[in-house]
């Protein structure tokens, strides 16, 4: 009967039932197995009519019919209606509890909270734990015990916080306001709920870590009970052979043999899945080490040798961070390596070009025609790349850590390599690598004292393989740059020549021999040309140039000091000039991020850097020495506007406006102090001021130029006070100079006859009475004009020929440059009082009277011309 009928049926009662099963019970045990019969299928039916009549028998009836559906199913039959689909999406609907529901919604916060800590978003992490604080207490309140995963979810978030909280300490970049807002009310949160649900988190903990305990069994143990187990099961011994012997196969599943027959083959593999995009660079170094292990014959050191190094260096792959420096320490010992086996056996050479040979053939003096094999390799970009990994690490290493230290005792290492490398290429006489690894060493000694370069060369006793030269008691530090230098210059690269005498010049100026490194740089014409050199050429022009202006400083060269420096200190920018510091730029468009990034890898290590401090210092004091005594001999305003340094004269108008002047702290306020009392004519207040400067302690002899600095602030003391005080005087004693500025007689004759000479100072040397008899001339008012139409003339005339160069392509060098300001300092101190229009004549022989000439030339060029 159909389940509908079945269903009409309501009248049928219980009784009729249980007879009728009795009776089909009954049959069934008498009557043979018969097939069952394929059951109808029921008609399509509304579920309302469907659930009309719900009793028992048809409850049964359903159950059964359900029942043959699926064994029909099961035997292959159609598939189930919709309708059928509907009564099993009814069945298989659950009905949780309140307190089911709870826990599901606590570990649904738990899993949003975790995929919060994956990005580090700590404001979804702190709403999300505040929810799991209302559920936990939900769950307290009805007396429930306190979810087990809760608790652990609590010690994980308290781990990962300490975690994050460490790491923002040291990151560069800060988070964003709003999430350090929030990781900082997370710390207090988890706090609290640490201290309310303290006893949870013990247990838990104690449980975590018995587990944890329990995990770690040996690995042999396990082996051992698998293998025991294997006997014991009757596998035999070829199983456990079968188990002990395995095949390493790499990427693809390209099988890889650790033996010397099969070297070859292997680097083949691994050279094939070199820089692709899932290769495992662990892996690669691991097998590689494992060829050097069982590789034989030196073509075979040397293949894996070059394959393994380039391994390493490849581990890396951003620029942006330093190479570890386990793999630099690992990398350089296997570069000496190879430079032993390449240099003790001359028979095998690696370079650049080579011809095409095949790779997985074994190779040997007597297979090649000239007894000579040649790989394919480049030592030098070992060389070159040892090198700038090490600088990148002294660059983001923090110098004032003990780290730095540490790593920069690394350098002596690299050092003894590059000379090897040096000596290797001197032997095989390859000229463009010997001249960049010459390069190399150069680098690394042309800024250091001499204690440091014998420290460095120390290291090339112990090596097997030296270079020509070497630092020894016969050849002392400066002739061993000469000589690395000389051989840079017959170079057939310029770049190499130009930072050869670059830093050549720098060491002569690190020694203190100031007229050679000034003859060296003006006979070079780097000046000239340094413009359109490399940023980091530039930037060891402008360290030498610093350099060469603290030499003169040192040695007592005052005026070739300020003259030297006073370009590097106008620009502003002393830091960015020498690659010591990323310069800020307020008003300027901001840099892109890969230009950023370009300027902070040029950045110098913390070891090679000038101090700026005491740069500027220098700077200053020669600027105070020079522009003092010229203010003093100045009378007009308009003559005081034509100043020699900029930033000294612009500090020291600061300094004159300031109302109160309290004791001085820095530098600068020692110096601008001491320029007062040097115009007071206080010298020795001058000199005390000058002199307690702490950071002359960082100069080397800083007992020598203390002294040299009283002598010249004695000195320049003596002629700004000749300057400011001739109007008052109609004679001066020669001996009240000498007694008043504590210097010899003698001294002070030769002081004041080079002023009269120089015609800065109108007066005359009385030597019967040894007084110093001062004229004076007074202008007139017409007199006056005239001299200043002619300054301005004279100024004009400057401007025209300056714009008749740029017109017609005439170049200036820097030297030109050199000489124009030198003419101006000489036209304003031929402008002193008593001698005025002589001055003037004198200040129209520089360009102006050149420009004037030339025109006359011209003018009777053209007349003679005419005349014919």
């Amino acid at each position: 009967m159909s389940r509908f009928f079945r269903q009409l049926g309501d009248s049928d009662s219980d009784t009729e039932e249980s007879d009728e099963e009795l009776l089909t019970s009954g049959d069934e045990d008498l009557a043979p197995p018969k097939q069952p019969q394929k059951p109808s299928k029921p008609t399509g039916m509304s579920r309302f009519l469907r659930t009309a009549g719900t009793d028992s028998s048809s409850s049964e009836s359903e159950s059964s019919s359900d029942e043959n559906e699926s064994d029909e199913d099961d035997l292959g039959g159609g598939p189930k209606s919709d309708e059928d689909e509907s009564d099993d999406e009814d069945i298989k609907r659950t009905i949780k509890s309140t307190k089911d529901k709870r826990l599901d919604e606590i570990e649904a916060t738990g899993k949003v909270m975790e995929n919060a800590l994956k990005i580090n978003d700590w404001v979804a992490i702190s709403a999300e734990f505040d929810k799991l604080l209302r559920l936990v207490q939900r769950q307290s309140n009805s007396a429930e015990p306190i979810p087990p995963f809760f608790v652990k979810a609590l010690i994980n978030l308290e781990s990962s916080l300490n975690a994050a909280l460490a790491k923002e300490k040291e990151a560069k970049k800060k988070m964003n306001a709003m999430n350090a807002r929030a990781l900082n009310s997370m710390k207090q949160k988890i706090k609290k709920a640490s201290k309310e649900y303290e006893k949870e988190t013990q247990q838990t903990r104690m449980l975590l870590s018995a587990n944890s305990a329990a995990h770690t069994q040996p690995t042999e143990a396990r082996v051992r009970k698998v293998r025991k187990a294997i006997v014991d099961g009757g596998g035999g011994e070829d199983e456990l052979e079968a188990d002990d012997h395995f095949t390493v196969v790499g990427k693809g599943g390209k099988a890889m043999q650790f033996t010397p027959d099969a070297i070859y083959k292997t680097l083949k593999i691994v050279n094939e899945a070199r820089g692709k995009k899932n290769t495992d660079r662990t892996e690669q170094i691991r097998i590689l080490e494992k060829l050097l292990e069982v590789a034989v014959t030196s073509y075979q050191r040397l293949r894996v040798l070059l394959a393994l190094v380039s391994s390493r260096f490849d581990f890396n792959a951003s620029v942006a961070n330093y190479m570890p420096i386990e793999l630099w320490l690992a990398a350089q010992r296997e570069v000496d390596q190879l430079i032993s086996i390449v240099a003790l056996d001359s028979s095998y050479v690696v370079q650049e070009h080579t011809d095409d040979y095949d790779e997985l053939l074994e190779r040997s003096p007597t297979t090649e025609p000239d007894g000579v094999v040649r790989i394919r390799g480049s030592i030098i970009s070992f060389v070159d790349r040892l090198d700038d990994e090490f600088t990148k690490s002294l660059q983001n290493i923090d110098p004032h850590g003990t780290e730095y230290v540490d790593r920069l005792k690394d350098e002596k290492v690299l050092y003894r390599t590059i000379c090897r490398a040096q000596a290797y290429y001197e032997h095989t006489k390859q000229a463009e690598p010997l001249g960049r690894v010459v390069m190399r060493r150069l680098e690394h000694i042309y800024c250091k004292p001499d204690a440091v370069v014998g420290a460095l060369e120390s290291s090339l006793t112990s090596s097997d393989v030296q270079p020509s030269a070497v630092l020894t008691s016969a050849l002392t530090t400066s002739n061993l740059i000469h000589r690395l230098c000389v051989h840079l210059y017959q170079a057939d690269y310029s770049l190499l020549r130009t930072r050869a005498m670059l830093s050549h010049v720098y060491h002569h100026a690190l020694h203190n021999d100031f007229y050679i490194a000034r003859d060296m740089l003006l006979m070079s014409h780097l000046q000239e040309s340094i413009h359109s050199a490399d940023v980091a050429t530039q930037i060891l022009y402008n360290r030498t140039v610093v350099q060469l202006g603290l030499c003169a400083f040192r040695c007592g060269l005052i005026k070739e000091a300020q003259a030297t420096l006073q370009d590097i200190f106008a620009s502003q920018r002393v830091k960015e000039l020498l690659a010591q510091g990323v310069h800020q730029q307020r008003y300027q468009a901001q840099l892109t991020p890969e230009q950023e990034r370009a300027e902070r890898s040029r950045q110098l290590p913390f070891h090679m850097h000038i101090n700026t401090e005491l740069l500027e210092a220098a700077f200053l004091v020669s600027s105070m020495l020079v522009e003092i005594p010229l203010l003093a001999s100045i009378e007009s305003e308009e003559q005081k506007r034509k100043v020699i340094s900029k930033p000294f004269r612009r500090l020291l108008d600061f300094a004159d406006r300031q109302v109160f002047t309290g004791p001085p702290e820095s530098t600068r306020d020692h110096i601008m102090q001491a320029s007062k009392a040097l115009q007071n004519g206080e010298w020795e207040k001058c000199r005390d001021l000058v002199q307690n400067i702490k950071i002359w302690s960082l100069m080397p002899e800083v007992v020598a130029v203390k002294e040299m600095l009283a002598n010249r602030i004695q000195e320049q003391g003596l002629r700004t006070y000749l300057f400011t005080y001739a109007p008052y005087y109609s004679t001066l004693s020669l001996s009240l100079l000498s007694q008043s500025f504590s210097l010899s007689l003698r001294t002070v004759t030769s002081i004041i006859s080079k002023m009269i000479w120089n015609e800065e100072l109108s007066a005359s040397l009385d030597q019967s009475t040894d007084t110093v008899v001062f004229h004076r001339i007074e202008h007139s008012r017409p007199q006056q004009i005239a001299q200043l139409v002619s300054e301005k003339i004279s100024t004009l005339v400057e401007h025209n020929e300056k714009t008749l160069d740029s017109k017609f392509g005439g170049a200036s060098g820097w030297g030109d440059r050199g000489d124009a300001k030198g003419e101006k300092r000489g036209e304003q101190t031929q402008e002193r009082r008593g001698n005025r229009t002589r001055g003037a004549l004198r200040g129209a022989r520089g360009r102006g009277s050149r420009f004037a000439q030339g025109l006359g030339n011209q003018m009777a060029e053209l007349s003679s011309q005419r005349a014919h």
